[in-house]
């Protein structure tokens, strides 16, 4: 297989997902994002490269960690877990630190490796139908080592699920859409100012991909992330069902927003950026679902709290 020696940033490879598609699946979590969703769950994958993650109520102030690092970008241990601009996130600290309190969000992979990696879980993809989903972060950020990864996946016979924003170049997006049996295509904010606002893009690419998409025999599940008082109003939902229907699209499905990622913000040094919103109860979740299924969408739902 041509490729294989591609190598890639990976951050997380969760095995028995039940939610990322049809079947038992590993799902494979991408490291880097073009997007910054003020909501982000997974804010360790925003970065390209390696993250380092510290953990306050695991560290034992033992000091272990200084002498570990080569920059010398440890502040005073006795003042908690903190580091400094001097940080290369070389890892050293996180080998040195017994307790866990320090971690490293990212690993560089080759496709070969990686491909190896979530075979092991083949028969359980033959049982259940299942197979990998790349998400991320966004898998698009990644073009080259994403479009070998699905190839190789296929090759092997594994079913695959691209799970992406869609903000990539249109040449992009298409070569890599082409090595996914299946296409989430995530949905944030139809009105292009406020998605800028809230994801620090415009969503000119996202939805000329997914018109393009549309057009083409790919199957795709559009996926809407519901978070109240950002993209829960009735003009945001009419707007996504025009778009829908506009592109001959039916099945959609929405998530609750949870709030999981915050307490990551303060793990990565990144306290300021942890906005807090809303989580939707069943009956926001209902609304939501009845205003679209009202517009001819089959609409299905992921869990509250």
């Amino acid at each position: 297989m041509q490729q294989r020696g591609v190598t890639g940033w990976v951050f997380n490879v969760m095995r028995y997902s039940l939610h990322d598609g049809p079947g038992l699946r590993t799902t494979v979590f991408l490291k880097g994002c073009p997007l910054e969703c003020a909501w982000c769950h997974n804010p360790e994958s925003q970065e390209f490269g390696p993250s380092l993650m510290l953990n306050q109520d695991r560290c034992r102030r033992c000091g272990d960690c200084v002498p570990a690092c080569p920059e010398h970008g440890i502040a005073d241990p006795a003042e908690g877990l903190k580091h400094t601009s001097q940080c290369i996130h070389c890892a050293k600290c996180v080998a040195a630190c017994l307790a866990g309190a320090r971690q490293m969000a990212g690993r560089r992979v080759t496709v070969d490796e990686l491909a190896a990696e979530v075979e092991r879980d083949a028969v359980l993809f033959d049982e259940s139908g299942g197979g990998v989903t790349l998400s991320g972060g966004e898998p698009l950020a990644q073009p080259d080592f994403a479009e070998a990864f699905l190839a190789e996946c296929r090759a092997r016979g594994i079913h695959t699920v691209l799970d992406t924003c869609g903000y990539a170049p249109r040449e992009t997006f298409d070569r890599v859409a082409a090595q996914a049996d299946l296409v989430f295509f995530d949905l944030k904010v139809m009105d292009s100012r406020r998605h800028a606002e809230y994801t620090g893009r415009d969503n000119g690419a996202i939805l000329g991909n997914l018109r393009a998409l549309a057009a083409t025999d790919k199957p795709v599940l559009v996926r809407v992330p519901l978070v109240p008082k950002v993209n829960d109003s009735e003009i945001e939902l009419e707007a996504m069902a025009d778009l829908l229907q506009e592109c001959g699209l039916r099945r959609l499905h929405l998530l609750p927003y949870h709030a999981i990622g915050r307490e990551k913000y303060t793990r990565l040094g990144w306290p300021e950026r942890a906005i807090a919103f809303q989580t939707p109860d069943g009956d926001d979740m209902e609304r939501a679902a009845a205003l679209l299924r009202r517009r001819g969408l089959e609409v299905t739902r992921g869990e509250t709290a």
